[in-house]
């Protein structure tokens, strides 16, 4: 059984910076491409970040050069260092394998605020 523990959310001003984390247990987590996935309300959820099992990472338009997602398969952890966040990247923020159907569950989620 997969589990996926995201951390780090939380309240920053517009302009801001955050480094989320995740955690994954109960499967081979270095031979998945794994990615961040954000969902605010009202909307459905969206790949934010995806990273390879080889390190090679892609994001989408809305986030690309202002967010990073990194790596640790010693640690089974994933991260996502966001930079300069706007208040469109309000969310509840997930990890998961790419695609996510791979896992068959989700985390709790993280949630990040940007507002005054």
């Amino acid at each position: 059984q997969v589990q996926l523990v995201e951390s780090g959310g939380g309240l920053v001003q517009p302009g801001g910076s955050l480094r989320l984390s995740c955690a994954v247990s109960g499967s081979i987590f270095s031979i998945y491409n794994m990615a961040w996935y954000r969902q605010a309300p009202g909307k459905q959820r969206e790949l934010v970040a995806e990273i390879t099992s080889r390190y090679r990472p892609n994001y989408a338009d809305s986030v690309k050069g202002r967010f990073t997602i990194t790596r640790d398969n010693a640690k089974n952890t994933l991260y996502l260092q966001m930079d300069n966040l706007k208040a469109e990247d309000t969310a509840v923020y997930y990890c998961n394998a790419v695609p996510s159907s791979l896992f068959a569950t989700w985390g709790q989620g993280t949630q990040v605020t940007v507002s005054w």
